[in-house]
């Protein structure tokens, strides 16, 4: 019997739904609002998820906890197939260790299908200052920060996110003496930032990078362990002396209910690894500070975050942070 060409299986593995209810639209689940990052991605992965499933993909904004209610929401949905969510590193990795009760078990309800994106965040100082004062790199402003304790204050999106753990980390790693000034959000931070209110911080790149653009920052490091693709020109922490090994990074993976039968989470995984490597998709997450990683299998999403789970342990353990 003759072999059929790879992708000729692929395609067929697309095109031909594993239960009848994979015809009806599939739900995108969005733990944040309409606007942000992980929306815009959420939209992107949606449109040209529809062509290729032949299926509608709608995207669903569930906010609100920190993305803990948007995972609620996935963990929580019929295991048929037809929900999907973005689910973020923090969530997945460092939530258990932080919430006194949380609504699901990762381990337990939830399955991972793929990571999608991976990012870092980045330190920036006002560039008015960093100029004033000498801050040229991140070794350069920690010098100064252990020469002028709690002069550096740097802003970060409030106890247990990631801009939380990695300050915290850097602190404890470079012994400089930050304070870290906890923000609503990442708007008001700007604007300080901006203004010179506030001398520091700690945000994702589609925050920051506009205002670099525009010489009103100065981007001093990325927290991932090698730099960014996106930012070349910009050090990762692990550069600097005394940081080496430093490397935490803010990634998203699809997830899935636990229970969502093989077949669909084959199909999907096949589905969001085209969709992952086609240039056009990789061209939109740009600009949101994100480049797009697929896993390699299904398996390989739920090894992620295994390995992923102790180092967030210890990052919460690192900063104190406590949500009640």
């Amino acid at each position: 019997m003759p072999r059929l060409p790879r992708r000729t299986l692929l395609l067929a593995t697309l095109a031909t739904p594993a239960l009848a209810q994979s015809r009806r639209p599939l739900r995108v689940i969005v733990p944040f609002p309409p606007g942000g990052g992980v929306d815009s991605l959420g939209r992107a992965l949606a449109d040209r998820l529809t062509p290729l499933l032949d299926q509608q993909v709608i995207v669903e904004n569930r906010s609100g906890g920190g993305g803990l209610i948007g995972a609620d929401a996935v963990a929580k949905a019929p295991p048929d197939g037809t929900t999907i969510g973005i689910i973020g590193a923090a969530t997945l990795c460092a939530a258990p260790f932080l919430q006194p009760s949380m609504p699901f078990d990762v381990a337990r309800d939830l399955r991972a299908v793929s990571q999608i994106t991976d990012s870092a965040v980045l330190l920036a100082a006002n560039a008015q200052i960093a100029q004033q004062r000498g801050w040229t790199s991140l070794a350069a402003l920690l010098d100064w920060a252990r020469a002028n304790p709690g002069g550096f204050r740097v802003a970060h999106a409030g106890a247990g996110t990631v801009t939380h753990l990695a300050m915290s980390a850097l602190v404890a790693q470079s012994r400089a003496d930050l304070t870290l000034v906890p923000y609503r959000g990442g708007a008001q931070a700007a604007t300080d930032l901006i203004a010179g209110t506030i001398e520091g911080s700690a945000d994702l790149p589609a925050t920051l990078i506009p205002q670099a653009a525009a010489g009103r920052v100065k981007l001093l490091g990325a927290t991932s362990g090698r730099r960014m693709a996106l930012l070349p020109d910009v050090p990762a922490f692990a550069e600097t002396p005394g940081l080496e090994g430093f490397d935490i990074r803010s990634w998203n993976a699809i997830m899935v209910p636990a229970a969502t039968p093989e077949a669909e989470v084959v199909r999907l995984h096949a589905a969001i690894r085209q969709v992952g490597s086609a240039p056009d998709f990789v061209a939109a997450l740009r600009p949101f500070g994100y480049d797009a990683v697929v896993s390699a299998t299904p398996a390989a999403a739920v090894q992620l975050i295994r390995d992923e789970t102790p180092r967030w342990q210890r990052l919460v353990q690192i900063s104190g942070a406590k949500v009640e």
